[in-house]
């Protein structure tokens, strides 16, 4: 199946479980791959038969900035549920927060956390 990407979003966000996290804020990336049928606009040419994926960004970016959420899971799976009811084209959405400043005692570049929704 054909599908449109959207990588390297960068948001800032409140998200997280611990309190720092809600009151200073940080960047937060998302990646996300809708799956769909694109045959049709591949010949017509014509936004109406794809995606807008100006539309898909501003919807990310509502959810990103919004919130906030504790959990990475939750802000992947309410943009999930958001394309879906929002986009009827898409039958399949992938999505990926990345949070590399998390608040782990270690050496790493980034935490991810990775949804897929089908309908």
């Amino acid at each position: 199946m054909d599908c449109i990407r959207l990588t390297g979003m960068a948001f800032f966000g409140y998200h997280g479980d611990e309190p720092e996290e809600t009151k200073l804020g940080q960047r937060f990336y998302i990646d996300m791959e809708m799956e769909l049928d694109l045959s049709k606009v591949g010949e017509s040419d014509n936004l109406e038969d794809s995606v807008n994926y100006v539309a898909v960004y501003e919807l990310v970016k509502r959810r990103a900035e919004g919130g906030p959420f504790k959990l990475l899971e939750k802000l992947a799976g309410i943009i999930n549920d958001d394309v879906l009811s929002t986009f009827p084209k898409v039958y399949k959405v992938t999505t990926t927060v990345h949070k590399p400043g998390s608040p782990i005692p270690g050496i790493l570049d980034d935490v991810s956390v990775t949804l897929s929704k089908e309908r």
